[in-house]
């Protein structure tokens, strides 16, 4: 293995790399398996669709990421075992996640994922492994917008005290 020989995919992984990378697939492990319980639980089409397609990138990122892991000889964290389908009207409702309640989760996820994908990059020698996270980053931000649309389009944001100029 070269050393900063121009050829990103020949250098080492620094621990700092190998943390944020680590780290993020186990993340990513633990919002698939609460998007897929969310997925039962919610009610409106338009979520639903959004939380597989979050679903589906997260996936998609950790396979990225699992395969660049073992070639440097690191084990990944373990996946969970997926959920099963249950149908929305079978979950008591004092037991189910309502609709705004799924929106605001995924909304907070959204941004801390945006802060774990920055870290990451920020602490990058690697440029194939910053360029990955910059990819994630833009994935991020625009599901973001995808969902702060929805959730404007439904009436779920609660707005904090606007300052209006008189």
């Amino acid at each position: 293995m070269g050393v900063m020989d121009g050829n990103p995919k020949k250098e080492p992984m620094h621990y700092g790399e190998v943390i944020g990378v680590w780290a993020f697939i186990g993340s990513n492990n633990g919002l698939i398996s609460g998007y897929e319980a969310f997925a039962s639980h919610a009610g409106d089409d338009e979520l639903i669709k959004l939380l597989h397609e979050a679903i589906k990138m997260m996936q998609a990122e950790n396979k990225e990421l699992e395969k660049t892991l073992k070639k440097n000889g690191i084990v990944p964290p373990p996946s969970l075992p997926g959920r099963p389908k249950v149908k929305t009207d079978e979950i008591p409702a004092g037991a189910k996640f309502m609709d705004p309640e799924i929106s605001a989760a995924v909304s907070l996820n959204v941004g801390q994922g945006l802060v774990s994908c920055s870290e990451v990059m920020g602490q990058c020698i690697r440029e194939d492994i910053a360029m990955m996270f910059e990819k994630y980053h833009s994935e991020r931000a625009l599901f973001g917008f995808k969902l702060l649309r929805l959730n404007k389009e439904k009436g779920w944001v609660i707005p904090p005290p606007l300052h209006m100029n008189s």
